[in-house]
């Protein structure tokens, strides 16, 4: 019987050889495991977040979704998605966000599979098990892919870190309210102090 560990397990697989699809099948074969791959090709099987960690994902994710379901500016993507970030990595954000545009620019293959795109916005959301610099590597891996807006909500400090392409991380104290700036206009995520 397979015992259910509270943090992340990391696996080497430099010297493994991995392919992409190699990896689709391995994530298929195990659906019931989260797995990511970092750009250096470390394996992380991630445990399940417990009650309070689902419930402000959810909202998290519910926010982001009626407000693009009112601009009709995108798609949103929950956290069982993988996207193959363009310069290595297989990530899945707790929230992601993608322009119609580059959406519609994937083949229905790529979208049907883990789409090699990097999100325009990304939430991820710290829960009290997971790494803060491991957040903040995989939040510098979405950047170096092309991010153009982020939000790494740390709820043990009370902060968010904001990401944005070519600028320092702008750290903010909670209570806060985020602009979705140009990449999401319009958008406003109230939050309180966790």
């Amino acid at each position: 019987m397979a015992t259910i560990t509270s943090t992340p397990v990391i696996l080497n697989l430099d010297n493994v050889g991995l392919s992409d699809e190699q990896f689709y099948q391995l994530c298929q074969a195990n659906h019931n495991w989260q797995l990511e791959r970092t750009a250096k090709g470390e394996l992380i099987i991630m445990p399940p977040v417990g009650g309070v960690s689902g419930n402000r994902e959810a909202d998290l994710n519910g926010q982001v979704w009626f407000w693009n379901r009112q601009t009709q500016r995108g798609r949103v993507f929950s956290s069982s998605t993988i996207f193959r970030l363009p310069n290595g990595g297989d990530r899945s954000p707790d929230v992601a966000w993608v322009t119609n545009e580059r959406w519609e620019s994937l083949t229905p293959e790529e979208q049907a599979k883990f789409p090699p795109i990097c999100p325009d916005f990304v939430i991820e959301l710290r829960s009290r098990t997971d790494s803060l610099p491991e957040l903040q590597t995989k939040m510098q891996e979405y950047l170096n892919s092309g991010l153009r807006l982020g939000w790494l909500i740390n709820p043990q400090a009370q902060q968010v870190q904001i990401y944005r392409p070519n600028q320092t991380v702008e750290i903010v104290q909670l209570p806060a309210s985020l602009s979705g700036e140009a990449v999401l206009p319009g958008f406003v995520l109230d939050l309180p102090v966790f």
